[in-house]
């Protein structure tokens, strides 16, 4: 019989790169772990961390964000065994179900990691105008975009939202799922040693019903991605979105074991979804 004692891991909050408790020093138990319960101030601190990096990851390469999110790909392989474990323990999860949901979250970083530098090419157009101008329209990103992710897969359904939003420059505020959040600050794990630049990606547990208003409320997020059945949710965003100007996307399916569906759970629509079409007119022969 082993004389040490388990050393049970806290999980925290990952904003700007790093991994702060929360302000307020709450926590919540999760399946024998202590999970940080984020505060408003938490959630205000990490749009601050987002709206700083945007302007610098919209200005990387299209090339280079698409090998940044094959690293993160490449660096959650390494952990596969690792994230397998978690999921067992989190959800209950057969061994190969977690095996499963593992997997299928590397090949969707890997999927949208190819579309990084192609999406601009499909869904970009050169405009015929009768007048001695070339005419361009190209999707550029919409700055700060907070994702709610959904309560099931938890590791799934969060690599399904994340991806499609930063591989065009967004920069995120996301919610982990309220009831198996640790998968997610597992998550931020692998993106703090995958050249993520800080700020980029900032995950937060907690509780949904005490982030979600001031989310839907705060000035400086450009738009909100809800995946979820929840009506009294769904009216909340829509009402503060006319007031905020917000853009909100919000998705009742897939749900359940949709998520592993890829013909309904990845869509190069999801990456154009959280874009702007702007058109440029250059003239001709000058």
């Amino acid at each position: 019989m082993s004389d040490r004692l388990a050393v049970k891991k806290t999980y925290k909050l990952f904003i700007n790169g790093q991994f702060p408790r929360s302000e307020s020093g709450r926590t919540f138990p999760v399946h024998g772990h202590n999970v940080s319960r984020g505060s408003r101030k938490d959630l205000r601190e990490a749009v601050v961390a987002a709206r700083k990096a945007q302007p610098g990851w919209q200005k990387a390469t299209a090339y280079l964000r698409g090998q940044i999110l094959y690293r993160v790909a490449e660096v959650l392989e390494t952990r596969k065994a690792a994230f397998q474990e978690e999921l067992q323990w989190l959800t209950g999860a057969s061994a190969a179900n977690a095996r499963r949901e593992v997997e299928k979250s590397i090949d969707r970083l890997v999927w949208y990691a190819g579309w990084s530098d192609k999406y601009p090419q499909v869904f970009g157009s050169v405009n015929p105008v009768a007048a001695p101008y070339f005419n361009f329209t190209l999707p550029e990103p919409i700055g700060v975009v907070g994702v709610i992710a959904p309560e099931e897969a938890p590791l799934l359904g969060l690599v399904s939202k994340l991806a499609p939003i930063i591989i065009s420059g967004n920069t995120v505020v996301a919610l982990a799922s309220e009831a198996a959040p640790c998968t997610a600050i597992s998550f931020a794990e692998v993106l703090a040693t995958s050249d993520v630049p800080a700020g980029v990606v900032n995950i937060l547990t907690g509780s949904k019903s005490e982030f979600i208003p001031v989310l839907a409320k705060h000035m400086d997020i450009n738009a909100i991605d809800y995946s979820g059945q929840d009506a009294a949710t769904i009216q909340l965003l829509q009402q503060e979105a006319a007031f905020t100007v917000k853009r909100i996307l919000i998705r009742e399916t897939p749900n359940d074991r949709a998520w592993w569906d890829d013909r309904v759970a990845q869509s190069p629509y999801w990456i154009t979804e959280a874009t702007e079409m702007k058109t440029a007119w250059h003239p001709i022969g000058l």
